[in-house]
Formats: C-alpha cells, structure tokens, sequence
C-alpha cells in the first residue's frame, strides 16, 4: 500500500489518493464518452494497495498508465499519455528556452546577471549554460522545504546558487606575505618564494587569480603596502650591488641605510656616495613603479573560471607609514592616476585608502601627503575608496602605533562592500578570513502584505512577526549549506586550504575543511527598506524621521536576531547591507507582476539597495549621511556609502576630501565617490566633458559613461541588466543647487 510519494524535487510528502483520481477524472473530460466515476474509483484503489510503501511521481503515473491501457477506455489513455508529455515538454521548456537566448547571444536580465562577466564568448556561454542547468538541482536535492517555498515565493534569494553544489566559499582577504615568502603550489607546478619587488607583483596577481578559480566571490589583498614593502628594500640592496659591481667599491654598509623615503631627484650636482645612493633610490622607484603598473595591467586582462571574466580583485593599503610601504603606495596611486591602455580607467582592482587618524587624515600625520594624493586620483579614476578605522566598530584595541605587525588587526574590505572582523571563533582580524556563504532576505514582499493592515501598531507587528520567521529560515538555509561546504576536503581547493584560509597549515589534504570554516562569516542581507518603510507607513528614511526611526529599529531587529543564530548554531552570523545587481530587478519584477504598480514601491525596475536613501531622491551629502550612518554599525557584514557629484573631479579633489570627512565626522565605515567619466569605446579614450557625443582623439560617437555598479566599475553599461539601468538613469547629485562638485553641508 502506497504511504510516501517522493517528488520530482526530493521532496518527501505522503500519498494522497484523490490526485489520481483528479488526473484520470481530467483525461476523462476530454473524450468523447466523458467521466466514469466507477472505472476513477476502481483504478485508484487498485494503485493505493498495489503500489509500494514509498513510490516516485513518476512511478505512480506509469501504474496510471498501465491500468487506463488495460482498462476499456483505450482513449483516456491517450488523453492521459499525452498530457504526461506535454507536461515534460513544459518542465523543459523553460530551459530551452533560456539556452536559445544565450546561444542568440541575446541581451537580458539571465545573459547581463553579471556586468563584469561576457556572456556573448565561448566562456561565458559555458558559464551560462552550466549555471541554468545547476540552480533546479539546488532547489531539488539541497534545500530544505521551508527555504526552497521562500525563494520561489519571492521572500528568499539565495546567491551563487549555481555555486552551491560545489562547496565553494564565497571570498577571502589573502595573506600575501606567507605566499610571497614561502611561495605556493595551485595544484601544477610550485611558485617559488619572491626576492625582488618583479616577482612580488606578479605572485600577488597570481594568488588572486588562481584563487578566484577556487571561489565564487572576491579576492582581497588587506594589506597591500606592508605585504610588498619589504621586497622594495630588497631591490634597492640589488641595485646597490649593480653599483658595486660597476665601481668596484663596497657599498654594503648601504644596504640597510634608514631612508625617510624613496623619491626619484636628479644626480646633478651631486657626487661619491651621494650620487650612488640617489641612483640606487631612483632605480628603485622605478622598478616599484613599473611593477605596480604591471599589477593593475595583469589584473585587468588575466581572466578567470574558463577565461570568462577578470578576477573580482580588491587591495586595501594606506597605514604603511614605512619608506618602503609609501614608496609602493605612491607608486600604486601614481599608476592609477595615469591609466591603463589608451589613458583608460583600470576597472580592477578596486583600491581602498584605510584612513586612519595618526596616520594619513590629518595634515601633521605621516602618510597625509599620500592621502591628499589618494583624493587626487580617485577625482579622476573612481578609486580609490575609503574604509574608515577610525569608525567605532571598525577599531581593534589590540592595534598599536609601533607594532609592526599592525595590519592585522585592521580592518579590509571587499571592493563591494563585504566586510569580516569579528570572529567568535579565533582572533578579530580579517586575514585569512572571508565570507561563507550569503541570502538576501525580500523585505519589500512582506511589508506589502501587511499593507492591507488599517491599524498601524496592528501592521507592524505583523510585519515583524513574518520578518521573525523569514530570519529563521534564511539562518537555518545557511547553517545547512555551511555544513554541505564542511565536508569538502582540503583537496578540493590547492591554493585556498593549503596557504590563504586561517589555520589551512594544519589540514592535510584528504581532511575536510570542517575544522577551518567556522572562522568565516555567514551573511543575511536584505534589500530594498526605502519601499519597505513606504509600504509600512508611506515615507521612506530619507523623507521622514519616523521612518528613520523605524528604519533602524527593522536593521536592529535583524542585528539581534544573527547574534542570536551565531549562539544557536555556534557560527559568525552578520547582517549584510546586500550589494544587489541582477537581484534588484528580479524582486521587483516579481512582486508587480502579483501586487500591481504600487507607487513608491513596485513602481520602478529595481528595489533600492539595502539602507540606502533612494537614488532618485533629492538631498545634500550630508542629508543622505546622517540617515544612512547609523545602519553601517548594524550591517558588519558589509556596508557602503555613496555619494554622487556633478562635472569634472579631476581639478577638485577637495570634495573628495568633504566626503572623508563626513565618513569621519558621521561615523561611516565604508564609502565612495561617484562622477562623470566618458570613455570611447572604440579607442578608449577618456574625459570628463559633459554630454560627450564624439571622441576627440578618434571620432568615435561610441561614448560609454564608466559607472560604478554595486561597489565596482563596469567599462560599459552595454552590460548592465535593465533594473540596474533604470536605476542609473535616476540618480540625482547630490550638491548644492547652483554649483558643480560642491557638496552641500547644509539641509
């Protein structure tokens, strides 16, 4: 007797008889001679006690098949046969579908998910293909049944889900200097360790690229200036030696001469072991600097996962205040500032200046020089952005001035906004340490369905009791598929487990990575509290400081509950402040499609990214960075801060310095600068001339704007999907009236 039926998707359920009896009654009515309800009745019973104890879908359709055929009614057979084939055709359907538009090479929402991935190549049509095919088995073999009705309920994403059944993490800060000192093997062939800064900047290419095939998400860099600051010094020994060699003098009590910096003067004028120590600088200097220019070319031209896409790379630098460190960090910025290719904007990897006070933010600190340098060439090339230490969530009280080894216990980024520090399972650091895995939670759908609530405690209330239950099942979603990713082994991933992951020395390569993982972090995310606040009380943060109260008291709510996961599952939970691309239109879609056109909340192509104010609304910088402050202490899994200016940065880099100074003064951990940039598409060419329609070295009329998308730049928006367009297209300055690139202060 039949008692469990297994489902197409895996799902267990227990056997209810009437579904037969519905789908022969359904054939039935198709014929000509209509229903009998004696041959349904006959036929059901005879399937229920006949069939085994547990039975596929499939399984129980064939008994249905099989009696119908040696049944008299030969034509509900055939009626049932070929509705069981069209209803094959359908399940496949969909995905035909999908694979024609890539093979088409068409532009979509499912072809531009991703803006810095080509879908239109080889690879990327690869890429594609398995990534359509791999999602249905996520939701078929390893969700559980309450996360897999979230998702398809619209109340759940789950991202790099085609990542899922390949156990990968999603990002890491790496430790370079145990790579660059003791080198590393990625499965063939072994790198050596570096001796000179060459080799230093290509080995830090190298782990970043071999890693991102190792991984779904980012690579970082945290602590790019102390990392190769040692490998300056061990190239200007080289080129003192070059002079002994030429000489024939000893120079070798230069070797480890104190230098206040490294910078490039003329020879003239000077003389004996004068001139050969400035010839030994000026070489140096050089050599760092060509090597810093060869790191931003190979990071953006090195392509990854089956040469589809460059490496999601970010390096965090800025507190080195050694001669070494600022000569690596000059030069970096120096390069930056002069472009890639034909004058272009390096896209990778995304630059983060660590502003510290004693260190780089004030004008009698050590690296203040280099800070005014860093504003000057992120007026002109976006980068870098500024990750403030200062914050009071971002501080570590084991961080001492005159430790050499400071860095570890600063804080790094990932480029879009991913943030790990706290850590209940080992040392608060960010090295070697990066995200798990991360869901976003729909927060929009469930305040929409409290809409209809006319009190307001009444609605929400409500809303808090659905945002309770969501929390559960997303937290537990992630505990599941953290415990998929434990028993990978350290095999599974040469680079990762063997010298970037905090404490891999200790796993041997047949171990699961089990005993590692916990150090990482778990991140819920959310998206969309402008429409979500709207829906609730019918202002958004930005307009009303009820719903600013209200704001900060959902993200606290959410801050709570992941505190309260990481004791019930002993993991780092955090709350994300979701970088969403693709994701911001798909919500959207999906919920108009049921809810209609609502104004304020579905009536656009996206939901606005996490906490922020809308980028539609009007206001000053400093409107949008008292509102949106106090959200980046609740959000530690990530979190970042934008603010948009009119005209031409590049003579103004004041106003890069304005925003600093709000992120300092507001407490805001993580934030950037968006500007107007045009960029020929044809050669590359770059200005800032408003409304640009021709090239004036080429005369191309293919002009892009470069624009910053989820926390990093896309060379053309050719890629962008539509929800993310629409969303560009409204976005407002935020500046004085009047004026251009001068924020305003006041309300």
């Amino acid at each position: 007797m039949i008692q469990i039926v297994v489902k197409r998707d895996g799902r267990i359920v227990g056997f209810n008889e009437e579904k037969i009896a519905t789908a022969i009654r359904k054939a039935m009515l198709h014929t000509e001679k209509g229903e009998d309800m004696h041959l349904i009745r006959q036929i059901t019973d005879h399937i229920s006690f006949k069939g085994e104890a547990q039975m596929t879908v499939e399984a129980i359709q064939d008994m249905v098949e099989m009696e119908l055929m040696k049944s008299s009614r030969k034509d509900v057979a055939q009626k049932y046969i070929a509705y069981r084939n069209q209803r094959r055709i359908a399940r496949k359907a969909k995905t035909r579908d999908i694979f024609l538009e890539i093979i088409n090479i068409k532009s979509n929402d499912i072809t531009r998910e991703n803006a810095n991935m080509n879908a239109d190549t080889p690879a990327g049509m690869m890429m594609k293909f398995a990534s359509e095919t791999t999602k249905p088995f996520v939701d078929d073999y390893l969700l559980n049944e309450n996360a897999l009705d979230a998702v398809r309920g619209n109340y759940l994403h789950i991202h790099d889900k085609d990542y899922y059944p390949t156990k990968s993490l999603t990002c890491i800060q790496h430790p370079l200097d145990r790579v660059l000192k003791y080198g590393f093997s990625a499965g063939h062939g072994e790198s050596r360790p570096a001796k000179r800064i060459e080799t230093a900047s290509i080995l830090g290419c190298i782990s970043l690229e071999t890693a991102q095939n190792e991984m779904h998400g980012g690579q970082a860099i945290p602590a790019f200036d102390f990392y190769l600051a040692p490998y300056v010094r061990s190239s200007f020994i080289e080129e003192i030696k070059s002079l002994e060699v030429l000489t024939g003098e000893d120079y070798s009590h230069l070797y480890n001469k104190e230098l206040d910096d490294y910078l490039s003067k003329p020879l003239e004028g000077l003389s004996g072991e004068e001139r050969m120590l400035q010839h030994a600088i000026n070489k140096t200097v050089a050599r760092v600097h060509q090597s810093m220019e060869a790191f931003i070319h190979n990071m953006n031209t090195i392509h990854s996962r089956g040469g589809n896409q460059v490496v999601f790379s970010s390096i965090n630098y800025g507190t080195d205040t050694s001669a070494e460190g600022r000569c690596i960090i000059r030069e970096l910025l120096n390069s930056t500032y002069r472009g890639v290719g034909n004058d272009e904007t390096a896209i990778f990897p995304i630059q983060i200046w660590k502003k510290k006070r004693g260190v780089s933010y004030l004008a009698t600190d050590r690296n203040y020089d280099l800070y005014c340098l860093a504003c000057k060439v992120s007026a002109r090339r976006f980068f870098p952005n500024f990750l403030n230490l200062d914050a009071t969530f971002n501080q570590n009280e084991a961080w001492k001035a005159d430790d050499p080894k400071r860095y570890e216990h600063e804080v790094a980024t990932m480029g879009c906004r991913t943030r790990v520090f706290e850590n209940r399972f080992g040392p608060k650091t960010s090295i070697g340490r990066g995200n798990l895995s991360f869901s976003t939670m729909n927060i929009v759908r469930l305040a929409i369905e409290c809409m209809n609530i006319e009190d307001k405690e009444h609605r929400i209330a409500r809303f808090f009791s659905k945002l309770d239950c969501l929390l559960d099942i997303t937290a537990q979603q992630l505990h599941e598929r953290m415990e998929f990713q434990k028993t990978a082994y350290a095999r599974q991933f040469p680079l990762l487990m063997s010298s970037l992951w905090l404490g891999c020395e200790n796993l041997k390569p047949n171990d699961t990575i089990a005993p590692v993982i916990n150090q990482g972090t778990l991140g819920i995310g959310f998206i969309g509290l402008a429409e979500c606040l709207v829906a609730l009380i019918g202002k958004h943060h930005g307009e009303s400081a009820e719903a600013q109260e209200l704001g900060l008291r959902i993200v606290t709510y959410m801050r709570d509950r992941a505190n309260e996961f990481s004791e019930k599952y002993q993991h780092n939970y955090s709350i994300l402040a979701t970088p969403a691309e693709g994701l911001s239109g798909k919500f959207t879609r999906i919920d108009r499609k049921e809810f209609g056109s609502l104004p304020g909340i579905t009536d656009r192509e996206y939901y606005t990214n996490s906490n922020h104010v809308p980028v539609y609304y009007k206001c000053s910088a400093r409107h949008k960075a008292e509102v949106e402050a106090p959200y980046h202490d609740l959000t530690r899994g990530g979190h970042i801060f934008y603010v948009e200016i009119d005209g031409d940065a590049t003579h103004n880099p004041e106003v890069i310095m304005r925003v600093v100074d709000m992120m300092d003064k507001y407490n805001i951990g993580y934030g950037s600068v968006n500007h107007n940039r045009n960029r020929c598409l044809d050669c590359g060419y770059e200005n800032s001339t408003p409304n640009l329609e021709q090239c004036p070295k080429c005369g191309s009329t293919r002009i892009d704007r470069l624009q910053r998308i989820t926390g990093y730049l896309v060379g053309t928006t050719d890629r962008w999907n539509s929800a993310k367009l629409a969303e560009l297209n409204d976005r407002v300055i935020h500046s004085q009236e009047g004026t251009q690139t001068c924020l305003s202060f006041s309300e």
